[in-house]
Parts: C-alpha cells; structure tokens; sequence
C-alpha cells in the first residue's frame, strides 16, 4: 500500500472484510441455463445488485440495480429488518436477498422496505403494493404469487393483479405471524417464518408471542435525550416465546398444527416440498430430545418419524427432507460421526463430518463434508453407501445445483480470491467451465500461514508470522481465537487468516488455534465442553501455544503472550489472564460474556444445563468470581447498543473488578451492536488494541 492508502483495519471494514464485490446467494434455475447471485458494483459499494449469468455463453447482465429502482431517495430500512440483518450478521445495503420460484419465471426481492418482482422473461422488475415494511418476500413454488411478513402479519400478493390479501393478522402487540422469534434466529439458524405448500393454495406459518419473555432495556448513553429501546430477550434459565406452526390457506382459514410443545419447546426446522408432505423437527428445552415430524395439511395433524436423543444435546443440522424416490433424508449424530441417514440408516462411513446438504436425488445425497477439519469437499453419498468427492485438494468448497448445472464456490491456501465456477454436466470432459466476476477489493496482506496439528488433541493450529520475518528473531505471540462452539476459525483458506496476517505484521506471531468443542471433529470433540467452557476451552488454547512453541522455539517468546477475541473469543481473552496468568501476561476482550446467566436460553442451556437445576456449572464458567485474582493487563471493549452479548457483561465485570481493587480498561463502543462496521471506529479499534498490546507486551 501507498502512504495515502488507507489502514488495513479500515478498509477491512469499508468492504466488510473483503467480500464486498464477491458473488453471493447463488441460485440455479430449474433447467440450469442461468445462474443468478447478488454482487455488489464494486469492491467497496455496499449495494447488493442482482445479476444473471447465461451458462452456455459465460455472458454476465445486471439484472436489478437498486440505485434505478430508488432513484435519488436513500434506503430506508425498519427496526425488525435492522434485528433481522444484526441476526443474520448480515453488513450489506441494497438487495440482500431473493427468491425464485421453482417455475424460473419469477424473482422477488426487499428493497427499502418495500416489495418488488422482476420478470426474468422479460427482465422487467416493478413495485408490489405492500403494508409496512417488508421482510422475507417469497415466492410460491407455481410462481402466481409472493407471500411476506410485516408488521406481524403475514400477506400475499397476486402477481398477476397485485390483489393484497393479509392471511394471518397479530391479536396483540406481542404476538407475530411468519417470521422467525429471537432464539429461533440468533442460535437455531432458522431465519424463517412461513413456508409454502408445492402447489401455492397454501402455507405453514410460525407464530410467537412475546408476552412471557421478560424485557431488557437497551440505552444509548451518549444521548441522555432519547429513551432506551425495550427489546424482549429470554435469558437462560427464564421463559421463551410460545411458538406454534398453523396451515394457513389463501382465504386466511387457520389450522394448527400441533405436537407435545410442552416437551418439545423448540421450533428447529420446516421443509416442504413436492416431494412429500411438510416435516418438522421439534426440540426439547434441554435439547437431549428431538423428533422429525410428518404433517398432515388437511388435518395438520403429526406423526413421529424419528427420535434423536443424546446424552449432552442434539445437534440441529440441515433439516430433514424426502429424497425424489420418497425416502426420508436426515442428518444426524451416528456413532461418533454427523451422517446422511435414509430412512433410518446411516449411510456415510466413518471419518467424514457432514457439514450442509446441496441436493438430494433418488439414488445419491449430495453434501458438503469434512474428512480433514480444515478442509470442506462437495461429496456425493449413494444410497447405497458408495462415496464420490466431486471436489479435490486441499481448500474450503461449497456447491450449487440446478438441473444439470453446478456452480463450485473454493478457496484456498493458493490464493486469498473466492472462485466460483460453473459446470454445465459436471464431469463431462466436453464441458468448459464458466466462472462468476469477482470484483472484490485485492486483499493488501498476503497470509503466509503455517498449518499444525497441535498437541496430544491435534488441534488444527495456524501460525502467522510477520511479512518478512527472519527465523531465529524471537517475538512476542498473540492468540487470537474464537475458540467456542459453533464457529470455526482455522481453515486451508489464506483470506481467513487476512487480519492474522495484519496483526503479525504489528509485531507478533499470530496463533489461532480450534479447540474443543468447534466444528469439524465429530460428535465426542464437539461435546467434550459439555458443562465446561472454562475448563476445556481454555486448556486447549494452553495446549496449543505449548506445541507452537516447541514448533518454532528460536521465534516465540512464551514470557510474552497476549491473548484477543471477540465475543466467544472475548470470554476466552478475559479467562485466559484471569485464570492463568503464569501463560498469559495480556488480553483484549471485545464483547465478551461474563456471566452465562445473563446469554439467551438456547445456546447457554444447550453446553451448560438450565441455570436453576445446575446453579454450580454456571458460577464454574462465570468470569465474576474470578475478578479478584487479576493480575495482568486487561482490555474490556463493548458496543453499548449490543442486544445479543449485552453491555451488562462488561460492566458487571468491571465492577467486580473494582470492588477488588483491581485495574483494568473499559471501551465503550457508543451506537455499537455486536458488530463493528463502522470504518472510523473498526480502524480506531484495532490500533487502540494493538497499542494496548503492544505497551503490555514489549
């Protein structure tokens, strides 16, 4: 970079960490000549456009821009779009979002709050009349009209008359019709509300309210003049929203759709297609239980399929399906290992983690899975047991199918570009491959990165060096995990370790290191943190730097290490330098939670038990009682608008601290959710922590 260029740490959030310009949401048309996806204009603008990608040609057209359908008026977007977007971590502006009907005639998408269709025939798009502001337009699978939710209602649109019918209308300001409640959204990866019957006369329908879940108070410091916002937040061990499902017809006739909610509290998955009837699969509150659902429409009446139980918890995986020849598809925790299972029996061998579904086809099961962690490969799982990888070599891939078309999605340790490539008749050697324009900003690092199995546990480790650096100069080391369950940091993809990189080159080795209980390892590593967050989470960050260590012993200083991270990471950072000072001498700990009791139900009861049954489990993963023992340099960052990790976390902390006497640094992030992505304050950020760092570890 020049001297006028800007920060890393900058311009990693004016592109939000470099994906704008990147092909996302790809979607194949039923007959697999077209491939549609959003992309912004550039690698900077945050404005979602749609383009088409005509597979025979390679030929690329924009299909909707916002800035024609706006014109000169800015983007507006409601409070329970912005809770929507902060769920779904969601940075982008514009479209973010589309559906296409299984027809290929029809796209409908949200823009500023309203409701829009574009004719892929004729490629003209206009405006639907809507109430309120819209949210999670989609389409029937007939392509003859586009149900949404707004305003706790949910509504239909007829295409070809643009008649508004509301369907299902809120009795109360707390209850809500066709979206996804809180919980549902933030820890089941389930953002939806309303699904469609295969012939469009029809929808399964959530509905929740709110009335019982206890409301918390966001405030704005900073502006004494305006009123905290009062936002329903179900903290563990306290009530959750009542969620029911109802078959809604176009008339607005409802039929509910019932199972024992008493057991089963959670709402965790829906599918329906013309495959078969509607399944569902609910979830018990302590999460050990669950069952796989089919529903009669006419009745809505429920059988049970399946029951899953485990002695820790069920794991919510894709949700199940039927195959075109009528089997049920599951995904599920078999001996060890999260396997395709049809019709009850598990068909995946041994050492492979399924990680998502692509499609599923009469005779095969096409996922995407894991056999080494750090790697993801599309593979394809027979009926029959047998087992193809579509993708090879070392990398991190994804896949999209539509009819004899599929877009391969890589990264990998060879460059820092997401590639998308799209086959017609994959694995015919008379096909060329087309690829989608990548129009990301270059990442100005290049990530040299050093893969590890570390220590007795083989934890996939990655170690950063800075640009340049001499074998032989000893330096102080930085862990930068995530480190929790869920989230996956350590990757054979160089642009994941692109900040690593940037804060190596500030002076440190950088150490990212997945432990126990992150994704990728099977079913005992995943639930080795079953009531012991404290314990295991942090004995393998231990146990990693030990083994980079004795990996590079001429180039690490283990009398300096630091630790930082973010929310997960930052209850990680905050208990390293409390609880092993003798191996950790600073920490930064951005959003972290402090006190389990104060996180939502499903995550915290899911890993630790309900609150009230093992009181002693959460004072064990608590970060308060051990304020007292602090003894080295602590960085505690927050955003004060945070509705997720609230900023009681860090106060609380704070305050044991200074009940005991002992410092420690508070920034508080005003106007700041649980992301950053302000430019000024990302880049203000981290040179404020690598500064901090910088001072304790010199």
């Amino acid at each position: 970079m020049t001297d006028d260029s800007p920060s890393y740490p900058r311009l990693a959030a004016r592109t939000l960490r470099f994906t704008l310009g990147v092909p996302r949401a790809v979607t194949v048309s039923p007959d697999g000549s077209t491939v549609r996806f959003i992309r912004t204009p550039d690698g900077v603008t945050r404005t979602g456009q749609l383009w088409e990608h005509d597979v025979e040609s390679g030929v690329e057209s924009l299909l909707v821009d916002p800035a024609v359908l706006l014109g000169a008026g800015d983007e507006e977007l409601s409070a329970e779009e912005r809770s929507r977007r902060e769920r779904s971590r969601e940075g982008g502006a514009g479209i973010v979002g589309y559906d296409v009907d299984e027809t290929g005639r029809w796209a409908a998408f949200a823009l500023s709050g309203r409701l829009w269709a574009t004719d892929l025939g004729t490629k003209a798009t206009h405006e639907l009349p809507s109430q309120g502001a819209v949210i999670d337009p989609r389409l029937d699978p007939t392509g003859r009209r586009v149900a949404y939710a707004a305003g706790g209602a949910l509504h239909v649109v007829e295409l070809a008359d643009a008649s508004h019918t509301t369907v299902a209308s809120p009795a109360g300001p707390t209850e809500v019709w066709g979206q996804a409640e809180f919980i549902a959204a933030e820890e089941m990866e389930r953002m939806r509300g309303f699904w469609w019957a295969p012939d469009g006369q029809s929808l399964l329908v959530e509905r929740y309210d709110e009335a019982a879940v206890a409301i918390w108070h966001v405030a704005s410091p900073e502006h004494p003049e305006r009123p905290a916002t009062a936002h329903r937040y179900p903290a563990a061990g306290t009530t959750n929203a009542d969620v029911s499902l109802w078959h809604v017809t176009l008339d607005g006739e409802r039929t509910e759709v019932p199972w024992d909610r008493d057991a089963f509290e959670y709402l965790g998955r829906v599918t329906w297609t013309s495959e078969g009837p509607p399944l569902l699969q609910v979830l018990s509150r302590d999460q050990k239980t669950s069952q796989v659902l089919r529903v009669d429409p006419a009745t809505g009446a429920t059988e049970v399929l399946r029951t899953l139980t485990d002695a820790a918890w069920v794991e919510l995986g894709p949700g199940p399906r039927w195959s075109p020849a009528g089997a049920l598809v599951t995904i599920e925790d078999v001996a060890g290992w999260r396997r395709v299972v049809i019709d009850g029996e598990p068909v995946t061998p041994d050492g492979w983690q399924v990680r998502g579904v692509v499609a599923t086809f009469a005779d095969a099961v096409v996922v995407t899975a894991s056999h080494e962690p750090t790697e993801v490969q599309v593979v394809r799982v027979g009926t029959d047991g047998s087992l193809e990888q579509v993708t090879q070599g070392r990398g991190v891939h994804g896949a999209v199918v539509g009819g004899a078309t599929t877009v391969i999605t890589r990264t990998s340790l060879a460059d820092t570009l997401v590639h998308h490539t799209v086959h017609h008749d994959l694995g015919a050697e008379s096909a060329t491959p087309s690829t989608l324009t990548n129009v990301s900003v270059p990442l100005p690092v290049t990530p040299s990165v050093h893969l590890l199995s570390a220590g007795p546990h083989e934890l996939r480790t990655a170690v950063v060096f800075p640009t340049g650096h001499e074998p032989g100069t000893r330096l102080p080391v930085l862990l930068d995990p995530y480190g929790g369950p869920g989230a996956q940091r350590v990757w054979a993809s160089a642009r994941a370790f692109a900040e690593a990189q940037w804060l190596a080159d500030q002076g440190f080795v950088v150490v990212v290191a997945d432990g126990r209980g992150t994704p990728g390892r099977g079913s005992a590593w995943d639930r080795a943190i079953h009531h012991d967050f404290a314990g295991v989470t942090l004995d393998d960050q231990v146990e990693a730097l030990t083994a980079v260590a004795a990996a590079f012993p001429h180039d690490v200083d283990t009398g300096r290490v630091g630790i930082t991270g973010w929310s997960y990471g930052g209850y990680l950072a905050a208990l390293a330098v409390l609880k092993r000072p003798d191996v950790f001498h600073a920490a930064v700990a951005g959003a972290p939670v402090t006190e389990w009791r104060l996180y939502d139900t499903c995550y915290t009861e899911r890993y630790l038990g309900h609150p009230g049954e093992v009181p002693d489990v959460y004072d064990r993963n608590s970060l308060l009682p051990l304020a007292a023992g602090l003894e080295r340099p602590l960085m505690l960052i927050h955003g004060l608008s945070d509705d997720n990790v609230v900023a009681a976390h860090t106060l609380q902390l704070s305050s044991a601290l200074l009940a005991a006497g002992r410092p420690h640094t508070v920034l508080p992030l005003s106007g700041v959710t649980h992301m950053t992505p302000q430019e000024t304050v990302a880049e203000n950020l981290k040179l404020l922590q690598v500064q901090f760092l910088r001072e304790h570890l010199a």
